[in-house]
């Protein structure tokens, strides 16, 4: 008999049918009733050992851990907590599991214990919830794409460039690490022939794809060498960078607002028991914090109310009075004051422009040029560029973006401005040489989003296998 998925028979159960059911045990209470689940929902399905078959001595080898492959009967539940439950007519043991061993027991576990654990905290009803959104979320991005017809490329994880300058870089290398140990490196005898890293981010190359195959995106892994050893960043993640021929910077926030709000729509259609459990479970967590320190909105209400609103479009330098006026700032409730215009916002910043201010989502756009990339078209100020950052309640900035400088004259000038070498990027400049057009991208770091959706509270809890500072296990 062909297997059965849980979610399955939860979305039509087939009363008084035989079934066939396999997965891991998650309590066994009485030696009689069996909480079962295969990873394909959040909710378990109970399984009902018969009083005459207590005594089964292969009843001995089920603990929570173990594994198993259940035949039965569904049927109507008497009990209380479920509607149905498998009345078994043969259990098969798959995998033993040792109750005094096995570290994930039917109890609360910290994250960081669980972080431990990192190959068996699937097995978890909050990191499957999590990672089955995570799965979902990854769909949906290429399915809004598809939809559009926007063409997807893959980028390079090994290369030359730095993009932007955006932070330390993992340098690749077959050297020996006495020639590494070398002040004056010989990368001429390198594998590459030349210095090489992976990347940081595949927007220069998805440039040069776009103005030939009008829009493309992205969807990959992307690495960062900082030594940052926080809840909000880790050395490798995953990016979303679409790139768009002749979108200028407002089509360049229309796609990023309606991409965001496709993204969200969909993910509460597909994933509402996930997002449920996982609502709960913030709930149940912020109720311990004390009052001032609870957030406003629960999961689900930031996802509607990013959804239900319109994104309010402002001005960096409108955006720069509201904050400096704002009696936040000037009974210094922020730890870092406004003061003078070009500074860079922070988390806070941009939190109170969207759940204070505004009460929606917010797209800040005009940045200063000093704070921004060589590659965004400046204005005609000569002080500011055409970039955009879309902001979150709870999160703050989840989308960066720009129209990009496609004047040849102007784009050398940033890139001289700013030390980079023009050799470096020959093949970048040859794309204003040769049927230039207006062009737009945005980034959009991809565990932020499932941060987002999901409540968690660390970066490391939405990766199957974090990468941090002095960790890289599993």
């Amino acid at each position: 008999m062909d297997l059965i998925k849980i979610n399955e028979i939860y979305s039509s159960p087939n009363y008084n049918s035989q079934i066939t059911i396999a997965g891991w045990v998650r309590a066994f209470r009485g030696n009689r009733f069996i909480e079962l689940n295969d990873g394909s929902t959040i909710q378990n399905i109970q399984c009902v050992i018969s009083d005459s078959d207590k005594e089964n001595e292969i009843h001995k080898k089920i603990n929570v851990g173990s594994s198993l492959k259940i035949t039965g009967n569904l049927i109507e539940s008497i009990g209380k907590g479920q509607s149905f439950e498998v009345e078994i007519l043969n259990i098969e043991v798959l995998g033993e599991s040792d109750p005094e061993k096995y570290p994930i027991q039917p109890k609360k576990h910290s994250f960081e214990f669980l972080r431990e654990q990192a190959h068996l905290r699937i097995r978890t009803s909050t990191f499957s919830a999590v990672m089955r959104i995570r799965s979902k979320l990854a769909y949906g991005v290429h399915k809004f794409f598809n939809e559009r017809g926007f063409n997807y490329i893959n980028t390079p994880i090994i290369t030359s460039s730095d993009a932007e300058g955006a932070g330390e870089m993992f340098q690749v290398t077959t050297l020996n690490n006495t020639q590494v140990d070398k002040k004056n490196l010989d990368y001429t005898e390198d594998f590459f022939g030349k210095k090489t890293s992976l990347t940081v981010s595949g927007q220069l190359e998805a440039e040069t794809y776009a103005l030939g195959l009008g829009n493309v995106y992205t969807f990959g892994p992307t690495f960062r060498a900082e030594n940052s050893n926080t809840s909000r960043h880790a050395s490798e993640f995953w990016m979303i960078e679409p790139e768009m021929a002749f979108y200028e910077l407002n089509d360049n926030m229309d796609l990023a607002e309606s991409f965001l709000k496709y993204i969200l729509e969909f993910i509460m259609s597909s994933c509402k028991e996930d997002l449920k459990f996982l609502d709960e479970r913030l709930s149940r967590e912020q109720s311990q914090k004390p009052k001032n320190e609870r957030d406003e909105m629960t999961l689900l209400e930031k996802i509607k109310f990013t959804i239900d609103n319109e994104f309010v479009r402002i001005s960096y330098s409108d955006a720069f009075e509201i904050l400096k006026n704002s009696n936040y700032n000037k009974k210094k409730k922020f730890n870092y004051l406004i003061s003078e215009w070009g500074c860079d916002f922070q988390s806070e910043h941009e939190r109170f422009l969207v759940e204070k201010h505004f009460k929606s989502p917010v797209i800040i756009y005009n940045y200063p040029s000093k704070i921004k990339a060589f590659y965004m078209r400046l204005n005609d100020d000569n002080k500011t560029v055409r970039a955009m950052d879309v902001l979150f309640p709870g999160i703050g900035e989840i989308i960066g973006g720009s129209q990009r400088e496609e004047r040849l004259d102007i784009l050398l000038k940033r890139i001289n401005e700013m030390g980079i070498d023009e050799k470096e990027l020959w093949w970048y400049i040859d794309l204003r040489k040769y049927g230039t057009v207006p062009h737009s991208g945005f980034g959009l770091g991809f565990e932020r989003l499932i941060m987002f959706c999901t409540g968690m509270q660390n970066i490391r809890d939405v990766i199957p296998y974090p990468r941090t500072p002095k960790n890289a296990s599993f």
